[in-house]
């Protein structure tokens, strides 16, 4: 790789790989982002498609990958451009956003309560208009890992299109990195960014 700004991103949390990328970008056309765990890697590698870059990655082989991100002339970023549609053909601007924060539905029984939250799934999967996105964070992670009873119907959501964003910080503090059998591991600073952006907002 040529001579380009660099972000040492190495030994940092989630969100802050990304967080530097991005600053860095607003500033150069092109970034070399260095990391040392896959999560950031494919964090970073999303960004970058995001923000309508080219993106390379090297693994030299000693623990770390160099992520090139090179602004595309005239490129618009991906979301915007969702944005924007929706703004010209006057819906509202933004995703439509499911977010879940445990596998549990509602308070009084956790044995009703997982019943209610398979249930909303299932069902969310038959609606006309499905969700643009999900997030799942703190006890949410569990139904998106292998074994997970509503694991069918979010796998059927992800092939009609939904995108999903699984926190890394959360799988990671209930060690369920490696059972994550849906969507995408993903950080802070991307689930902000959604949830912020997002025109309709669901927390069932």
């Amino acid at each position: 790789m040529s001579e380009r700004e660099i972000v040492d991103a190495r030994g940092l949390g989630c969100p802050q790989p990304v967080i530097l990328a991005k600053r860095a970008l607003e500033r150069e056309a092109s970034v070399v982002v260095i990391v040392d765990n896959a999560i950031a890697r494919e964090n970073v590698r999303r960004l970058g498609t995001a923000s309508g870059c080219d993106v390379q990655t090297e693994d030299p082989g000693d623990g770390t990958f160099r992520i090139l991100l090179t602004k595309r002339p005239g490129a618009v970023p991906s979301r915007a451009e969702a944005d924007l549609t929706a703004r010209e053909t006057g819906a509202a601007p933004g995703p439509f956003v499911v977010v879940l924060s445990s596998d549990r539905m509602g308070e009084g029984s956790d044995e009703l309560g997982g019943l209610l939250v398979r249930t909303f799934l299932h069902v969310l999967g038959d609606q006309e208009r499905k969700p643009d996105a999900m997030v799942f964070y703190n006890g949410g992670v569990r139904l998106a890992v292998k074994d997970s009873p509503a694991l069918e119907d979010l796998k059927a959501l992800a092939a009609a299109g939904v995108e999903m964003l699984v926190c890394g910080t959360c799988t990671n503090y209930f060690n369920l990195t490696a059972d994550v059998a849906v969507g995408t591991i993903s950080n802070m600073y991307d689930i902000a960014g959604l949830m912020s952006r997002a025109g309709r907002l669901v927390q069932p």
